[in-house]
């Protein structure tokens, strides 16, 4: 977990750059199918024990990205939360 609070410390400075047009932008941005259908055979692989090591490294890097994603997407919200309250 300790990797996610690096990341949540390394967006912060830009969650606060989003106008609100961009905070709900990014808040309502989706994981494209044909992404989706290229990372769940590796997610399959990886919890089998069974991935190649390039496949290793490819699932790896999807989840780190779907990682920093979701912080950024909790970072908007919250943005936008802060807003509306204002």
């Amino acid at each position: 977990m300790a990797c996610n609070r690096v990341l949540d410390s390394l967006l912060y400075p830009l969650s606060e750059c989003l106008d609100a047009e961009s905070a709900r932008r990014v808040s309502e941005c989706k994981i494209g199918p044909d992404t989706q259908r290229r990372v769940e055979p590796l997610a399959e692989r990886a919890n089998e024990g069974l991935l190649s090591e390039e496949e290793r490294a490819k699932y790896e890097a999807a989840v780190t990205a779907a990682d920093i994603i979701a912080i950024l997407k909790l970072k908007a919200i919250r943005n936008l939360e802060r807003h509306d309250n204002s």
